[in-house]
């Protein structure tokens, strides 16, 4: 307890100091920003014994030492992307002034200028100013230019007599860069220059790293992609393969900018790579055997610049033929080491890695359920969904027959020799098939289908990708010894229930349906899909009454799964108007969650959105035709209304005319009695006369004439 308190206190005084590392959501960026946020200031200067095991190097946990850890800021490359974890600080700057005061406050500045080329002008003009204010500095400051081994691929052998002797730091004046490299050898010309005017206040390195690798690849992943998906008969290897190409775990090399940081050796000139001297083929046919199909395929390197996944500078990269030595790494350094012998002795781990950093992990499910319950169609439908491998009892069975004549095949025509007696076993493998199915009434005995089924889930693309179980395994022990470990030793504790993780389901489906359910689906099935299947009448009350047999018993299948703590989620497929089964579908895609896997394709992505723009505008003519439905509706309502408002108009109109005229009657009546004889003489006499003034006339007339006066 004492020793560790003595062990720890210094570390806790320690001053925390700040890094600023530029693009921290690239791939090195991130990973060596998110390495270094957790190591405390000094740590690899203990001795390596004394750290303890740890995969991640020479690492110790910031949590517990907060005052003496590193502090990473930095930039982003994509201005709209999520910031790495163990990033404290994300720089925004719109002038290189505001990128300079952020700069200044910092203790260590590193620039990587492997992922973008766009970046050395910036690392440039970066040392530049630093060195500018040498003298304003409040404390000493460091600068790492993090660079490429390509600065070195154009550089004459140190013996032309033995082109294998490595190059070293100590060779590194004599590096002639790569024609499309030349740019980073005059950047790193220009960092150690900076660095010799005041080595008490500024120092400066430069790291050429090796091809990176692991934690879900960079250079590399297309193909690790290419074998993950499986889509190509083999790996394509650009030219002979013959190149010796430096590579480097990235882990391993931020525990080297680790030592850098703590250690400030006085080389200001590092070469960073493993100690690995594997050519391009090797390394394409390590990853080819582990997650792909096993088999290389070379193509020239006019064809691989074709590749549109591949950048000008990968494929570069990738056709480097450097034999280098880390010496200095090696002798003065202490690297806790993830794949100190390279990429190829350490394929298991990195291929882990890949998966895991991606998100590639294998889903796997098992749908079981009566005959006629929809297994298939269902299985098909999520297999679909998920890009998952469907395995059916038929094709697995005629897939391994079918591979096993080919192999026999191969043995008659005396070609064994190539197949390392894989064609011999096959071929023995195949008679005692034969032998079993002709002993039992033509099928197969379940021994043999169990192997075939072992064989097909662990096969690579199950194995990356996953698969559905459709309808199998249907018993208990088909169950047990399907996925019991091969290698299980008897004596273990029988208690003990172990099975193969590999292969296990993660989810198991069983679907529930009543007999006539089942039996009214069969008989509406056309004739033409019924013929030449176990669907039939008999064939399928048969295989219903197996079915309900064996899952009467207190040690059925899904016992088995219970047993294992994975249970059966049961799902009722009796609802008649779930034609296509989206209910289920939904229900299954909650239980299985995300995918895992790369998403659509670009071509997927192109069908996907003409399907969406044909729904969409689909349903905008509908939504149209709708509207305009409605419209035409709604006006021909207004003018039938606008009709009937008339006639009723029309109708009042007519009504109030007849009790105008009705009314008046009284009124011309006293007019044609009293008004009319007077007014009418009383016209005709003023015709007669003429007078200058008619009206005065005719009213002087008609006073004289006015009854009332006489």
């Amino acid at each position: 307890m004492s020793d560790e308190e003595d062990i720890e206190e210094p570390i806790q005084k320690v001053r925390s100091k700040r890094i600023f590392f530029n693009n921290v959501d690239t791939y090195t960026g991130k990973n060596i920003g998110q390495y270094l946020g957790q190591c405390v200031v000094g740590a690899s200067l203990e001795d390596a014994e004394e750290e303890g095991e740890d995969d991640a190097g020479s690492v110790r946990s910031a949590a517990s030492h907060k005052e003496g850890s590193y502090r990473v800021i930095g930039t982003l490359k994509d201005p709209n992307g999520k910031p790495p974890s163990n990033i404290a600080e994300i720089v925004n700057y719109n002038t290189r002034e505001e990128l300079l005061e952020k700069l200044l406050e910092c203790d260590i500045i590193i620039y990587n200028i492997n992922d973008d080329m766009a970046a050395i002008d910036e690392a440039v003009w970066s040392v530049s100013s630093l060195h500018t204010e040498i003298e304003h500095f409040d404390g000493p400051k460091m600068f790492i230019l993090l660079s490429s081994v390509l600065t070195w691929a154009k550089s004459k052998p140190l013996d032309p007599d033995d082109p294998e002797i490595p190059f070293t730091e100590d060779d590194y004046r004599r590096r002639k860069p790569h024609p499309n490299f030349k740019e980073h050898i005059s950047a790193e010309k220009i960092v150690i220059k900076f660095g010799k005017t005041n080595k008490q206040k500024f120092q400066t390195y430069v790291v050429a790293s090796g091809l990176t690798y692991g934690m879900g690849e960079n250079i590399f992943h297309f193909l690790y992609k290419t074998a993950w998906l499986g889509e190509a008969s083999a790996l394509q290897c650009f030219g002979t393969g013959t190149n010796i190409v430096p590579t480097i775990h990235i882990k391993d090399l931020a525990s080297v900018l680790q030592n850098i940081l703590d250690g400030k050796p006085k080389t200001r000139y590092l070469v960073a790579v493993d100690d690995s001297q594997n050519s391009l083929e090797e390394i394409v046919r390590i990853v080819s055997s582990k997650s792909g199909t096993g088999k290389v395929e070379h193509i020239s390197k006019e064809d691989a610049l074709l590749i549109k996944d591949l950048k000008q500078s990968e494929f570069d990269s990738l056709l480097v033929n450097l034999h280098m030595e880390a010496m200095f790494v090696k002798e003065s350094m202490s690297v806790r080491w993830v794949a100190e012998t390279g990429m190829v002795d350490a394929i298991d781990r990195i291929i882990k890695e890949y998966k895991e950093t991606r998100g590639l992990l294998p889903m796997r499910a098992c749908i079981l359920g009566p005959p006629a319950s929809g297994k298939s169609t269902i299985a098909a439908a999520v297999c679909k969904q998920y890009k998952l491998h469907h395995i059916t009892i038929k094709d697995v069975i005629d897939e391994t027959l079918e591979r096993l004549e080919q192999s026999a095949a191969r043995l008659e025509q005396e070609e064994e020799e190539e197949d390392d007696g894989k064609a011999q076993e096959d071929s023995e493998f195949l008679e005692q098939v034969k032998e079993g199915r002709e002993n039992n009434g033509g099928r197969i005995e379940d021994q043999h289908i169990i192997r075939f089924f072992r064989e097909k889930l662990k096969s690579m693309p199950c194995q990356n990708q996953g698969f559905v179980l459709d309808g199998f395994p249907k018993t208990y022990e088909q169950a047990k010894d399907l996925f019991a470990l091969e290698d299980e030793d008897e004596g273990d504790d029988p208690r003990r229930v172990s099975y193969d993780s590999s292969i296990m389901p993660e989810v198991v489906i069983a679907l529930d349906a009543e007999d006539d359910f089942l039996k009214h689906r069969v008989m509406n099935l056309p004739e033409e899909v019924v013929q030449g299947t176990h669907n039939t009448e008999e064939g399928f009350l048969r295989r219903l009454q197996e079915y309900r047999s064996s899952n009467h018993i207190d040690d059925t299948v899904l016992n088995y799964f219970d047993e294992l703590e994975i249970h059966p989620e049961h799902i009722d497929v009796n609802d008649k108007t779930d034609i296509k089964h989206e209910a289920i579908l939904e229900k299954i895609s909650t239980m299985m969650g995300e995918a895992r896997n790369y998403g659509p394709t670009p071509e997927e992505k192109e069908e996907m959105e003409r399907v969406a723009a044909e729904a969409r505008m689909k349903k905008e003519a509908e939504e149209r035709e709708i509207r305009e439905r409605q419209e035409a509706e709604e006006a021909a309502v207004m003018k039938q209304r606008q009709e009937e408002w008339m006639e009723r108009l029309e109708e009042v109109r007519r009504q109030e005319r007849e009790v105008l005229e009705q009314q008046s009657i009284p009124l011309r009546n006293y007019l044609m009695k009293h008004v009319m004889p007077t007014l009418t003489d009383g016209l005709i006499q003023c015709c007669q006369v003429r007078p200058d003034d008619p009206v005065d006339y005719l009213a002087e007339f008609l006073f004289q004439q006015n009854p009332q006066v006489d």
